[in-house]
């Protein structure tokens, strides 16, 4: 027995329903993963005008203490970056502008946790559907070249004969269809997750950028000491 004989026999015994179940596996945790990026980024929202409002109050008035407090009360992103640069005001606007990157960096891995699974899904669902196909056609040919190989018989009994044995390869080869369209459909919500998500993460890091400038605003004309110190210049 050849090898391309033997692949076909362990395709043809296994069958194209083990790619429909598997591809469903998949799309059960795509859909788990795109629910819980999304509670997970709507919880990292926030009134940023207001925020940066209240914030620039306790700088200007060089209360950093109470500040890095404000930004502890909320669970946004901007607020834990800001938070993170004001935690090492005192040793200048350059360690807090570098505090503030790290943190950008760590949040940004956090927030991108899952996507490659969904971009990966996005982009290979369809040919793990076409997987299945190609098993279910190889299956419609046996079924046609068994068919036909099989010895003839009278008028009537052979065209019965031919007709459900066409029947038999359609069916065949409609099941195998709806492999292709299976994996197709979980691979949609997948890229479309996968780029809404993608959208949602740069504007959230986008929107750090409006606490942390001021953050550095303040620190910038200060006068370098910090939480400690007598605050922005202009104080006497």
């Amino acid at each position: 027995m050849s090898t391309v004989d033997v692949v076909k026999r362990v395709l043809l015994q296994s069958g194209a329903s083990w790619v429909l179940w598997f591809l469903g596996a998949l799309s059960l945790v795509s859909i788990a993963i795109i629910v819980e990026r999304w509670l997970c980024y709507r919880s990292t929202g926030s009134d940023l005008p207001g925020m940066a409002r209240r914030l620039a109050v306790h700088l200007a008035a060089g209360r950093f203490d109470a500040a890095i407090e404000q930004l502890a009360e909320s669970k946004s992103l901007a607020a834990l970056i800001a938070a993170a640069g004001l935690r090492l005001a005192q040793r200048g606007p350059a360690a807090a502008d570098k505090a503030m990157q790290s943190a950008s960096a760590l949040e940004r891995s956090r927030l991108e946790r899952g996507l490659a699974y969904l971009g990966t899904l996005g982009n290979n669902a369809p040919f793990i559907g076409l997987f299945g196909t190609v098993i279910g056609v190889i299956g419609a040919f046996e079924e046609l070249g068994r068919d036909t190989a099989a010895p003839g018989a009278g008028g009537g009994l052979a065209a019965g004969a031919a007709q459900v044995a066409s029947q038999a390869v359609m069916s065949r080869i409609a099941e195998a269809l709806v492999a292709t369209a299976v994996g197709i459909l979980v691979a949609l919500p997948a890229v479309a997750a996968f780029n809404y998500f993608q959208r949602r993460i740069a504007s959230l890091l986008s929107g750090t950028e409006v606490l942390s400038n001021l953050v550095l605003a303040y620190l910038s004309g200060g006068d370098g000491d910090g939480p400690g110190g007598a605050g922005p210049r202009g104080g006497g």
